[in-house]
């Protein structure tokens, strides 16, 4: 059951659900479950959500929330990133607690992927 108050579901905007699912399969091992064809629910992803289809983009520029994705190991996400369509915005730079870089995904979306190995 749900906990009053605490965050639950985030749901961002995609051009393309299809290459959304490819990206973040690939990149990040999601699962995803289809709901027709302007929604894909999140499965695997630490949080539970999903992409609507939008022509919309998220990033912190239009002021949208940042989400931001863990990782162990800081460069190989960002090549796998990189390899898989995404654009990186923010190479890897430190802040106090560990290090993070940003990028969009190929529906142009921003996200950050940080770690506090290696710092």
């Amino acid at each position: 059951m749900a906990d009053t108050g605490k965050i639950n579901y985030l749901e961002m905007p995609a051009r393309d659900l299809r290459q959304t699912k490819a990206f973040f399969s690939t990149v990040f091992g999601w699962a995803f479950i289809d709901y027709g064809p302007d929604y894909v629910a999140i499965a695997n992803a630490g949080v539970d959500g999903g992409f609507f289809k939008s022509d919309n983009v998220a990033t912190c520029s239009n002021g949208s929330v940042l989400v931001v994705l863990y990782s162990h190991e800081l460069e190989v996400t960002l090549d796998k990133v990189t390899a898989a369509g995404g654009l990186i915005i923010q190479n890897i730079f430190s802040f106090p607690g560990g290090r993070r870089f940003h990028f969009t995904d190929p529906n142009g979306n921003e996200f950050a992927v940080w770690s506090d190995v290696g710092e």
